[in-house]
């Protein structure tokens, strides 16, 4: 596939045909979109980490409609190439299927060409509805950081006999629902390795070791803009938050030394 080539859903079905791995990284912004997507990033999730990571909040619980669509629209006019997914917030979705299809509704009008839900063959019946109003629908199982206050500290999903048959089945139930891709979270490696094998949709890894189809990451994390422990699944490419810090630091001191600005940079009248 060119880099230039626009992705949709069935553009990941022929990667996980061909055995080419997809890309995914998050992005919350118009400029950090634009530069993922020109960077050859295969989809672009507009994931309610927001609420992590730009917001400033310890969970994803408190991101609202409001914010997906905002940041939805900002993403998508930064992305030419890649396809764009958009998270659905907690309650959006949960409480029925006419909720869900409307809230989806308005995150594709908002630029997105698909969205991303948590939850397993519950949600069966809701996906079903909303590929049925022609909303692609990416699932995300395992670790699901909407489910926060359930899993408390129990984060590797996946190692007992019961967690991997509930595993399985929500799985099957996701793809038979219409799901194009599931995306897998923090859950064992061979365990992943299964899964993929066994489905005929794309799965996307974050914390689910190397043999997905493609692996996903929080953008703040692979450059080091993150608070708080390093993750065991989150490489850190650039260490963006030291540059910035010794950025503004310069910055800092030559306004105070009188060294911002110099003559060049002010104007004359």
């Amino acid at each position: 596939m060119e880099k230039t080539d626009k992705v949709y859903t069935g553009t990941l079905w022929a990667m996980k045909a061909r055995g080419e791995r997809i890309c995914a990284l998050t992005a919350y912004d118009y400029p950090t979109a634009r530069i993922l997507d020109e960077a050859g990033v295969d989809v672009v999730l507009v994931g309610d980490s927001l609420g992590n990571v730009v917001l400033g909040h310890e969970t994803t619980l408190s991101v609202t409609m409001e914010d997906m669509v905002r940041h939805t629209e900002a993403v998508a006019r930064g992305v030419k190439r890649a396809l764009v997914v958009a998270d659905m917030p907690f309650l959006s979705y949960q409480p029925s299927a006419d909720e869900a299809v409307r809230n989806a509704g308005r995150l594709l009008q908002s630029g997105a060409q698909a969205v991303k839900l948590e939850g397993g063959r519950h949600y069966a019946a809701t996906v079903e509805r909303m590929v049925a109003a022609g909303i692609p629908v990416m699932g995300h199982l395992g670790y699901t950081p909407q489910s926060v206050h359930v899993f408390g500290s129990h984060v590797i999903q996946g190692r007992t006999e019961e967690e991997v048959s509930d595993l399985a089945e929500n799985v099957r139930a996701l793809q038979e629902a219409g799901c194009f891709s599931i995306v897998l979270e923090c859950i064992p490696a061979g365990l992943a390795a299964g899964i993929t094998r066994e489905l005929r949709i794309p799965t996307i890894g974050i914390g689910a070791g190397p043999d997905c189809d493609g692996q996903v990451l929080v953008l703040h994390d692979m450059l080091g803009l993150t608070f708080g422990p390093k993750l065991k699944h989150a490489r850190v490419y650039a260490d963006v938050r030291e540059q910035i810090s010794r950025a503004v630091s310069s910055y800092v001191a030559d306004v105070r030394e009188g060294g911002f600005p110099r003559p060049e940079e002010s104007f004359e009248g």
